[in-house]
């Protein structure tokens, strides 16, 4: 967060980053209401011309506006960009307009006093308040001006004017009573509509600091890191001098305090976390007033300002919270705003000494959305980083069991029959048959090993590489088993999602794995297929078969209790069907068919 950051929140003049496109939407949806006004106005003419009194210079002077919204309007089209000094002579241009057109029309009561609205509605929606309250300022001015040339320059000179044109005036319209009175009615328009503008600006200053917030939650950047991210910010939007976060976990009690200080001297401003005990939830979590709170302290004298979660006042006279955390935490003045994450967390945001221009329930209000809105993204980073440790402990879980359970115990057992051919070797007994029985042992432990390694090994694979990388896990099981395998596919250019590449590659590393260990086949073939609407995976070999004989579905295996379930639940996260052929005595068929469109893993 930088000074521009602090302009946002400056009241009255929130200024948001421009964006040219919608600047240049702006424009064109602006020239387009010119020429639809411009149409319409002819129109109205043309259905009763007294309202111009037959004027030739009227009309062309309509015409003329016409011609210059179609020019406009060509312009936006050719620019990519519309810069400020075309949009400040555009509006010069549409403050003029008006008082021409109410000149021969006879007067600033026509119907046509609309073309005045209409630039007020233009400089609001282009601008805010003060450039609003500026045109009606400038438009009334124009209108006086009028009344001026019309009162004591007109009737010299206005017989040859009368004669060229046919325009008739109306003195009477432009009588000083009834121009004040247009000029309070346009003074108070641009005050509403530059008012309404204005909080439209408001709204999408916050909505880009919301937005901003959130973009700068990432899952990579950890618990802490978000909220180092997230207190810079709004340590340099309110001002404060540092910024503390207190949190207790609701099943343990466990309180955790944390602190961003930019004024500490240690050479950076890094969110930090603290010592803190069971006894610091009744200084920094309980008792303080309202939803979101502000105090301020001048000697004895405090002064407090509570909101409810509606944004409305509430009686704020419980001044003890405060003299409690001032004494642990010095400060002059403090804004205070609780957050919940779930049911397992609650806690409160601390902001030391803050300093805003803007009012301060307003500020407050906003601080109050600023928790809401980015405290659930807040959490689901705590939540996705459990998720992983969880995970990550399950999988070393998983790994130390395939460990134990294989490898371990079986260089137990290698050990123990090496002692027996120690033995054996001191009687001078033949050995060669129980090397060699214990030589296989030892080859097989080592596929495990290496098939458990592939196993935990994260598989960086997309549609470019899936294939060359089955190709080669084929060659490779062929190397290592000395089982013939092949891998068969016509597919030329793939173009798979990289977790259903993943998936695929998972389920063909399972499909040899079971070959291996269960078959003893002498041949194992793979084919990947692409059809219109589906991918197609077949895993078969020649060996023994499975327990059971025919051609069963995943649905049937399931009910039955049989088949490979780790290969069924990932066909089943892809949104696919699995079928399993088995022919004792012949060999096994696993067929995979997945569908394009089908569910693609989310990875934590």
């Amino acid at each position: 967060m930088n000074s521009r950051l602090k302009r946002y929140r400056q009241p009255w003049r929130l200024k948001v980053p421009p964006d040219p496109g919608e600047t240049r939407r702006i424009e064109r949806w602006l020239a387009t209401a010119r020429v639809f006004l411009a149409v319409s106005t002819l129109v109205a003419i043309r259905m009763d011309p007294t309202e111009l009194g037959h004027s030739w210079a009227a009309y062309g002077l309509f015409v003329f506006y016409m011609a210059n919204g179609i020019l406009i309007m060509m312009l936006l089209r050719r620019r990519q960009q519309s810069t400020a000094a075309f949009r400040f002579l555009v509006h010069a241009g549409d403050i003029v307009w008006p008082a021409l057109i109410s000149v021969f029309a006879e007067g600033p009561r026509t119907p046509f006093f609309l073309f005045f609205f209409f630039v007020l509605a233009a400089a609001a929606y282009r601008w805010g308040l003060w450039e609003t309250l500026g045109t009606a300022a400038a438009e009334a001015a124009l209108l006086w001006i009028e009344s001026f040339v019309v009162l004591h320059v007109w009737p010299s000179g206005s017989a040859p004017l009368r004669a060229l044109t046919g325009l008739h005036i109306n003195v009477a319209e432009f009588q000083p009573q009834r121009l004040f009175m247009l000029s309070i009615y346009l003074i108070v328009m641009g005050l509403l509509l530059g008012y309404l503008a204005e909080r439209q600006k408001q709204l999408r200053a916050e909505k880009a600091l919301v937005t901003g917030m959130l973009s700068r939650v990432r899952v990579e950047a950890g618990l802490t890191g978000t909220i180092d991210k997230i207190f810079h910010e709004i340590t340099s939007m309110y001002g404060a001098s540092r910024v503390m976060m207190a949190s207790q976990e609701v099943h343990s009690k466990r309180v955790f305090l944390g602190e961003l200080n930019p004024t500490n001297g240690n050479g950076g401003s890094e969110f930090t976390w603290l010592q803190s005990g069971a006894r610091d939830a009744k200084t920094y979590l309980d008792d303080y007033p309202g939803e979101v709170s502000y105090a301020s302290v001048h000697g004895e004298q405090w002064k407090t300002l509570a909101l409810d979660d509606s944004g409305h006042a509430v009686p704020a006279d419980n001044r003890a919270a405060f003299s409690q955390l001032r004494q642990v935490q010095p400060f002059d003045s403090i804004v205070t705003v609780p957050f919940t994450f779930g049911t397992d967390w609650r806690g409160r945001v601390f902001l030391f000494n803050p300093s805003w221009a803007g009012e301060k329930q307003e500020e407050l209000r906003f601080l109050l959305d600023i928790v809401r809105q980015v405290g659930p993204a807040i959490y689901n980073v705590y939540l996705l980083h459990r998720l992983r440790r969880r995970a990550y402990a399950a999988e070393r879980a998983r790994v130390a069991r395939e460990l134990h359970d294989g490898a371990v115990q079986s260089l137990i057992a290698v050990e123990m029959q090496v002692d027996v051919l120690r033995r054996q070797a001191e009687a001078n007994r033949p050995i060669d048959k129980e090397l060699g029985r214990i030589q296989g042992l030892l080859r097989e432990e080592v596929l495990k090993l290496r098939e458990l390694m592939q196993q935990m090994k994260a598989i960086d694979v997309d549609s470019q590489k899936l294939l060359p990388v089955l190709r080669d896990a084929v060659e490779r099981f062929q190397r290592e088993t000395g089982i013939n395998a092949r891998f068969v596919t016509d597919i030329v250019q793939l173009d798979m999602p990289q977790r259903m590449c993943q998936e695929f590659l998972k389920i063909v590393q399972e499909g040899l794995v079971n070959v291996r260990k269960h078959s003893g086949a002498r041949h194992a073939l793979i084919r990947l297929a692409s059809q219109a609407d589906q991918w197609n995976l077949t895993v078969e070999d020649d060996g023994k078969g499975l327990s059971f004989a025919g051609r069963y579905n995943e649905q049937q295996m399931q009910q039955a209790g049989i088949g490979p379930m780790i290969i069924r639940e990932r066909v089943r996260l892809l949104g696919g069907e699995l079928t399993v052929e088995s022919n004792p005595g012949q060999g096994t068929r696993l067929e995979v068919i997945v569908p394009r469109n089908g569910n693609v893993p989310h990875e934590f």
